[in-house]
C-alpha cells in the first residue's frame, strides 16, 4: 500500500465516489494501471490548530493501518478527509464506519476504470 503525495492525484480521487461518515468522508477512484492501492490523508483548517490537524491526520493512519487489506480494491486510489468528529470519536466505532464506507464506495463504484 502506498501514498498519494502529488495534487494532482488527489484531485483525480476527488472526482470519483464518495461516502461520508461522521469523522471523516472517503473518496475512491479506479485507476487503469497495475499499480498498488494507494491511500492519501487530507484535513482542512477549519478543523482546528494545527496540533488538532494533525492528531486527526495520525488517526486516520492508524485506521488504515488496522484495516484488513481484503476491504480496498487492487489498483484503486482512496483519499480521507477527517472531520473535526475524528478527535473524540471511538476508534472502534471509527473502523467500522471506514469498512462500512468502503462498502458504499464499491457499490457506486462504476465496472470499468478511467
Amino acid at each position: 500500500m502506498d501514498r498519494l503525495r502529488q495534487r494532482a492525484d488527489f484531485l483525480a480521487v476527488a472526482n470519483g465516489t464518495r461516502a461520508n461518515s461522521a469523522a471523516f468522508v472517503v473518496q475512491g477512484r479506479a485507476r487503469a494501471d497495475d499499480g498498488p492501492i494507494r491511500i492519501g490523508f487530507t484535513v482542512t483548517k477549519k478543523n482546528g490548530t494545527a496540533t488538532e490537524r494533525n492528531r486527526i491526520r495520525r488517526r486516520l493512519r492508524e485506521l488504515v493501518k488496522r484495516l484488513d487489506v481484503i476491504s480496498m480494491r487492487p489498483h484503486h486510489d482512496y483519499v480521507l478527509v477527517g472531520r473535526r468528529a475524528a478527535l473524540t470519536r471511538d476508534f472502534a466505532t471509527m473502523l467500522d464506519d471506514l469498512r462500512s464506507a468502503l462498502n458504499r464506495l464499491d457499490r457506486q463504484a462504476p465496472k470499468h476504470p478511467n
